[in-house]
């Protein structure tokens, strides 16, 4: 039996036009769904759930500087913003099985109680929830709820264990135990959003993504979202987490750290640019004659397979 026709997406956030970073990983995912054959699909995905972050005019930005680097989705943009209801119905699902549960803890609650616990919250790490509300509090007009990692005792999945492991095309084998280093996580926030581990599993389920290829510092959300395919009953994509763009102090760089929009009058430039952070060679152009021999390249470098 074949192989399910490749789907792959980029999904970025409209908090401000492209940077460097965002354009390397628009150029990863392009290219590893153009090296899977002509069959293959490339979806552009609006991820707006955030919408408090979210920039006035910045999804046109986006999609603005997609068409002038010549990274055409293959389908019109979904905005995850007009999807609310399936978040809801997949919030239901996991509520009904057991898997998912009102939280009343604030982050001031959490980070206390981990402290008399001889937890203390370390600085840029991660705040594991230390399960306060697990064993059950009534539900209030703004509870956030949170995923229960383990199974309830009796249940038909008690026995499922919150190590994971997976492989990584580029980073190869990776493997977090949940519980420790994220504990529950939440599903939806206080304010009434959904969070972005639900929201991303559910919109790749729904628009039959098979390959995620997406920038390294998001590796550390697979787990987690392995988690939720799991309790869901959904298929689990491949992963490929490109290597990131680095500001001069060596950190990722971001919208949050200052990071200009790119520049896109001079396309072949700015994708030279991008190629070179993914290990490609630079081309002299024009356009499509790159773009056709970073395929080329990509497919030899990820090796995948016949389309």
């Amino acid at each position: 039996m074949g192989r399910t026709t490749y789907v792959g997406r980029f999904a970025p956030s409209p908090t401000g036009p492209l940077h460097a970073g965002s354009v390397a990983t628009a150029l990863a995912s392009w290219l590893d769904a153009r090296a899977h054959g002509s069959a293959a699909r490339w979806l552009v995905r609006i991820e707006d759930v955030d919408r408090p972050r979210c920039v006035a005019g910045a999804t046109e930005a986006i999609l603005d500087q997609l068409q002038a680097l010549q990274l055409l989705p293959d389908e019109l943009p979904i905005h995850q913003s007009a999807r609310t209801a399936r978040y809801e119905q997949a919030l239901q699902t996991l509520s009904q099985a057991g898997r998912a549960y009102p939280c009343n803890c604030s982050r001031q609650d959490v980070l206390q109680a981990l402290a008399r616990a001889g937890r203390p919250h370390q600085r840029h790490a991660e705040i594991v929830y230390p399960g306060t509300c697990r064993i059950g509090v009534a539900a209030r007009a703004r509870s956030a709820w949170r995923f229960r990692i383990q199974p309830q005792a009796g249940s038909a999945t008690a026995a499922v264990s919150p190590v994971l492991d997976w492989i990584d095309r580029r980073l190869g084998r990776q493997s977090q135990d949940v519980s420790t280093a994220i504990g529950d996580f939440v599903l939806k926030r206080a304010d009434g959003l959904f969070s972005y581990q639900l929201a991303v599993v559910v919109d790749d389920a729904d628009q039959g993504v098979t390959d995620i290829v997406r920038g390294e510092d998001l590796c550390d959300n697979t787990a987690r979202q392995i988690l939720l395919q799991q309790a869901l009953g959904l298929p689990r994509p491949s992963y490929l987490h490109t290597p990131l763009v680095r500001a001069p102090n060596g950190e990722k760089l971001s919208k949050q750290s200052g990071a200009e929009p790119v520049d896109t009058t001079e396309p072949l430039a700015v994708l030279n640019a991008a190629a070179a952070v993914l290990g490609l060679q630079r081309h002299a152009g024009p356009l499509p004659d790159a773009l056709a021999a970073w395929v080329r390249a990509w497919a030899c470098l990820y090796n995948p397979g016949p389309p």
